[in-house]
């Protein structure tokens, strides 16, 4: 057959799909020394059905932040130009060895990632504070609990009233199986639109709710599944811009939901007083609504998703043992996690602490768990972030057995606990994400991550009834639901490191 035609790719290039045909690469640096040349050679030879024709061999993934220009060579060919920040490369028609064309779609490598730049920071930015409003909500699950178990629903029992934010955690979390592939294929806005106009109508409708039924509708069910169509996105928009500096990145996101674990307990402590239940939660809706427009146009992915995927769930990915490990893991932190967010100002109040302290114990907690967020996401970028995971469940249970249990009728005593529980339990949100995209493309990660935390929805589900009802067993000691939660985190402890076993062996310095 006649000649060999080359095709020039300057900058950054993506590997081939499964249907193309590369034979070979040569790499070519130019004269300027700014760019670089990818040569893809394709052979004329009637030898398209061996399966070496069929292997991205020898090609140059080379980043840059030039624009890209495919060269034309023949008539049938089109310009493209590549924008690194959006991930976009146009489809660029080549002569086929046994076909008079054939399509070579260039797509976004997984090796290229922005790792910064104002589009980037933004859709940060906004994650942080969609992030803020949402997970401000759950993280103020203790406040709430507090006041209308007193108030509107005094005398319903504490294992009822339990699950109310068990069905709203657990579909807070649960629904991100359908959550995340939507996001992997059509991208955050619609999900952040919806989710958003959800929680700001929960939070309104919560100023009239006097029943019980009012509080599991209103509150559990709706503010639930609004809240799953803003985390999942969130969070696995970052990915898509970050990847050496993932665990920093996402680390800064997550400090939205421990900042509104602050701001959102302080802000009942000051309204209620003052301007009573009803406007209180009216305002806390105005003020999600401000966080979640912002977060609503600055929030959203980069990489096209991927050839053939669908946006429905997929359980299958389950069979990777070592993820599905991970994701036990994650279920028992989670299990553990909600119940000091739910009972810590109740017990502060049992324990006979004042009103106001039992609040002040949730938002010293979320202060700790502001530097849990960030902080391990930037060691995680260093040594790993299963490592980091590991180092910060260690001192979860510690915090938990070795300082809430013996010391935490003590007023020193629980202070300590709840700021230092609070950051080490904050990399649990941080560096889940981060701990999962080390399992799969990150085109994929919106739908493992969602299908994830669709699991460990159930240990949301049930971790708080069990404890309540463990509260009541024990004739209102807390002692049994302080080793119910140690214990949880201990399981999830073991579970990581049989996870960086099989990955990494027993070296102590490996980084993973």
């Amino acid at each position: 057959m006649g000649g060999e035609e080359k095709k020039d790719v300057q900058g950054h290039g993506s590997l081939p799909l499964e249907d193309e045909k590369v034979l070979r690469t040569d790499h070519e640096p130019t004269a300027e020394g700014t760019t670089t040349v990818i040569s893809s050679t394709t052979s004329n030879d009637d030898k398209s059905t061996h399966d070496a024709d069929d292997a991205p061999t020898g090609l140059h993934i080379l980043p840059t932040k030039t624009l890209s220009r495919i060269s034309q060579t023949r008539s049938g060919d089109r310009l493209s130009f590549h924008d690194p920040e959006k991930g976009v490369i146009s489809t660029a028609v080549l002569p086929s060895p046994s076909h008079s064309t054939h399509a070579l779609t260039l797509r976004e490598d997984e090796n290229y990632y922005p790792e910064g730049g104002l589009r980037a920071w933004l859709v940060v930015f906004g994650s942080l504070c969609s992030l803020l409003a949402a997970l401000g909500v759950m993280n103020t699950l203790g406040s709430f609990q507090a006041y209308i178990s007193r108030n509107q629903l005094e005398g319903v029992s504490e294992g009822e009233i339990g699950w109310i934010f068990s069905v709203y955690a657990c579909l807070a979390f649960g629904l991100g199986a359908v959550v995340g592939p939507i996001f992997d294929k059509h991208g955050a806005r619609w999900l952040m639109l919806v989710g958003s106009v959800g929680v700001v109508a929960s939070l309104m409708l919560m100023s009239v709710c006097e029943k019980y039924w009012h509080f599991m509708l209103v509150f559990g069910i709706l503010g639930g599944a609004s809240t799953s169509l803003i985390f999942s996105p969130s969070l696995a928009a970052i990915g898509h811009w970050f990847k050496a500096r993932r665990g920093f990145a996402t680390g800064i996101g997550a400090t939205g939901g421990a900042l509104g674990g602050i701001v959102y307990p302080l802000m009942l402590q000051y309204l209620i007083p003052q301007i009573g239940w009803a406007w209180s939660m009216r305002t806390l809706g105005f003020f999600s609504m401000l966080l979640l427009s912002i977060g609503c146009v600055l929030v959203r992915g980069r990489l096209p998703a991927e050839r053939g995927s669908s946006a429905k769930p997929d359980l299958t990915i389950f069979r990777d043992g070592v993820f599905a490990l991970t994701v036990l893991a994650v279920y028992l932190l989670e299990w553990a996690l909600f119940v000091p967010l739910t009972y810590i100002s109740s017990y502060a109040l049992s324990a006979g602490f004042s009103q106001d302290f039992s609040y002040q114990c949730l938002i010293i907690l979320n202060i700790g768990s502001v530097f849990g967020r960030w902080l391990p996401g930037f060691y995680a970028d260093k040594i790993g972030a299963f490592n980091t995971m590991i180092v910060t469940t260690i001192l979860s249970v510690v915090m938990v057995l070795g300082v809430w249990l013996p010391a935490g009728t003590t007023m020193p005593g629980l202070i300590i606990f709840c700021l230092f529980f609070g950051f080490a339990s904050g990399s649990n949100i941080g560096l889940t994400s981060v701990c999962i995209g080390k399992l799969c493309r990150t085109e994929n990660l919106g739908k493992y991550f969602a299908t994830a935390y669709t699991f460990v929805s159930l240990g949301c589900l049930t971790g708080i009834p069990i404890a309540g009802e463990i509260l009541k067993a024990n004739g209102g000691e807390y002692w049994g639901l302080m080793v119910f939660t140690g214990v949880c985190y201990g399981g999830g402890l073991a579970a990581f490191v049989v996870v960086r076993i099989i990955k990494v062996g027993w070296d102590v310095k490996a980084v993973y």
